[in-house]
């Protein structure tokens, strides 16, 4: 009988917070409202995180490896061009490559989200039906951003495994991002390269 008591009134205390977070009311001062708005600015507006994206713009070629054991394959060439999404907010990376000899296409959109104080993207391909996702942040030199994400293994039947993007960014005319499967261990965990060089 308690069990049921506390979890009837966990319920009910959860429904008056959602109610009172719904019915709150909102600044009818003029002074309020505008303090409002400039607080709201710090996570509306691009800033100086959104500027990183820029070095992603422009057409770009290709080269892409997958690893095995820290072996390369040969390189397979392909193109890329990167455009804004929205302007100084999301830029969109759309190529065409292959791998292992077959043909796909590839859609990646990145922005800074300021709330979470991290970088953010989005990535499908014509290879599978599958959304990655993944979140991180620029290093302290600048050189390099560093997103975490999980993908599903459907020839081992695995789910969420944990996967670093690496994007190292060696010139204003090339950069190069390396995948990361984390289940590997701690070595040799690098599984694909691609290098962009501007066209």
């Amino acid at each position: 009988m308690s069990i049921r008591l506390s979890v009837a009134f966990a319920a009910g205390a959860a429904a008056v917070l959602c109610l009172s977070a719904v019915m709150r009311p909102t600044p009818q001062d003029p002074e309020d409202m505008r303090r409002m708005m400039e607080k709201a600015k710090a996570f509306t507006q691009p800033g100086d995180k959104h500027k990183l994206l820029n070095r992603f713009l422009g057409k770009w070629n290709t080269e892409s490896r997958l690893f095995a054991a820290g072996q390369p394959t040969p390189p397979e060439k392909g193109t890329s061009e990167g455009t804004w999404l929205m302007d100084g907010r999301w830029v969109q990376l759309r190529g065409s490559a292959s791998m292992m000899g077959m043909k796909y296409d590839v859609h990646t959109v990145l922005g800074y989200d300021n709330f979470k104080q991290s970088y953010v993207s989005t990535s499908v391909n014509t290879m599978d039906t599958a959304m990655l996702r993944a979140e991180g942040d620029l290093t302290q030199d600048g050189k390099t951003l560093i997103t975490y994400g999980t993908l599903d293994e459907y020839l081992t039947g695995e789910h969420d495994k944990m996967v670093r993007y690496v994007w190292r960014f060696v010139s204003d005319e090339q950069f190069v991002l390396e995948v990361h499967d984390l289940s590997i261990g701690e070595t040799n965990t690098k599984v694909v390269e691609i290098t962009y060089t501007r066209a």
